[in-house]
């Protein structure tokens, strides 16, 4: 089965993508051969794991893990109970559950993830896996009511340490994530709690056609680099009824940076991403383009909910002087906010930034749109790109919004339109 249909504003194609998603999960289509319908379940207590949140169980985990590898496939059960783990290793056709109020601990001993080639920031380099990761695991489900909690505050602590003694790089101090996934095509991760993440929560790296629903992510203030979602270099992404509470980014899209970023053949575009139906707390993007991405297009957030007299910025695009981004078809549509943010942040961020000896490149920022947009927040934000950027066929409409601060700065777009927008009870028209 196809199923890779652009996104339309008119939601017509995005309804037929949906529907044969729908239709591909239930007939089996999608994951047919998954150990979630048809392998046997062994849970980690079988394989000696100790549920007291100070035994190291990493060893009993991944032997549950490749004694079903072992045998064709099969879900590995994490029960109620806290287990303490470093870093384990899914296989193909073996899918993770975890039952209500189980805890997946992870370790705060930086060594329990041993260092190994991964995907980081937009490129690869030896660095710390996650706790959970899966490569090339078609078809792998992650499941559950329990809580994947890694043993972020050491990690958060040492990096503010790093930084306060003059390094300055989200890399200098190595971090494990919560859960990673590389090279997986048919994936479903459902039902979880993610917390305490020393990076970021859920990375997923070149998968295509993947659910992500009814998780529950949050992350304390003061937790450097834990994104909520960071979808880098996939396609056929949806992400819906979540909730997200971050000191970061809630959902990411990512890709390479650099002024070679569109040579890297290896990390294809961000394509065909459907957001719906999430709340989202505090955070610095609802939705955010980079820092690294390089092609992005086919977006659409709908029908979610920016709540708490918190910050956060409804549509953040990160327009790199060093990178050549061309950014297209990104819709963000019937969002109620209530939060102390901004609505869109479209604009230069130059954070270590590096050409690296070659000329500037160009931002291409297209086919935007930011429509029914009801409620409250801090300010309107700024659209206006870097000197070699060009931002075309912007579109504002039916929003209805208060602010704190009335002041909307928009510069240097072409084909903008503002079609019945309201600033404070007062109609918005741009200056010519």
């Amino acid at each position: 089965m196809k199923l890779l249909p652009p996104f339309s504003n008119s939601g017509i194609k995005l309804t037929i993508f949906l529907a044969a998603m729908m239709v591909a999960f239930s007939s089996g289509l999608i994951g047919a051969d998954t150990p979630m319908a048809v392998k046997p379940t062994l849970s980690i207590l079988e394989t000696g794991a100790v549920d007291d949140g100070k035994t190291l169980n990493t060893q009993a985990i991944q032997s549950a893990i490749d004694q079903l590898a072992g045998k064709g496939g099969g879900t590995v059960v994490i029960p109620k109970g806290c287990f303490l783990s470093g870093a384990i290793f899914l296989k193909p056709k073996v899918n993770l559950h975890l039952e209500k109020d189980a805890i997946l601990l992870g370790s705060t001993n930086i060594e329990d993830y041993p260092s190994m080639p991964t995907r980081i920031e937009g490129h690869t380099q030896v660095w710390r896996p996650a706790l959970v990761n899966a490569i090339k695991c078609d078809g792998l489900h992650i499941t559950g009511e329990g809580t994947i909690q890694g043993g972020g505050k050491p990690f958060w602590d040492a990096f503010w340490d790093r930084k306060a003694s003059g390094k300055k790089t989200n890399l200098d101090v190595e971090r494990p994530r919560n859960v990673f996934i590389q090279d997986s095509n048919d994936i479903v991760v459902s039902g979880l709690s993610l917390r305490d993440s020393g990076f970021w929560n859920l990375h997923l790296y070149r998968c295509q056609r993947v659910t992500v629903e009814n998780m529950d992510i949050r992350e304390p203030p003061h937790a450097p680099s834990t994104d909520g979602i960071d979808v880098d270099s996939c396609q056929n992404v949806v992400i819906r009824g979540c909730y997200f509470s971050m000191d970061d980014d809630n959902i990411a899209l990512k890709g390479t940076k650099g002024p070679l970023a569109d040579q890297d053949k290896d990390s294809p575009a961000v394509e065909h991403v459907l957001i719906t139906g999430c709340t989202f707390g505090t955070g610095f993007g609802v939705l955010t383009l980079g820092s690294e991405a390089c092609h992005v297009r086919d977006v659409v957030v709908e029908n979610c909910k920016v709540i708490k007299e918190s910050y956060n910025t409804l549509l953040r695009l990160k327009l790199r002087p060093d990178t050549p981004q061309h950014y297209e078809d990104i819709h963000v549509r019937d969002i109620t906010m209530n939060c102390g943010g901004q609505m869109v942040s479209i604009e230069p961020w130059a954070q270590y930034f590096d050409l690296k000896g070659q000329p500037a490149p160009s931002q291409l920022v297209e086919n935007i749109s930011i429509t029914r947009i009801t409620g409250a927040t801090g300010s309107f934000g700024k659209i206006a790109g870097p000197p070699k950027s060009v931002l075309r066929n912007i579109t504002l409409e039916d929003i209805d919004i208060t602010l704190k601060k009335t002041e909307v700065t928009i510069q240097n777009v072409e084909e903008l339109k503002v079609h019945n927008v309201k600033i404070n009870g007062v109609p918005y028209l741009p200056e010519k």
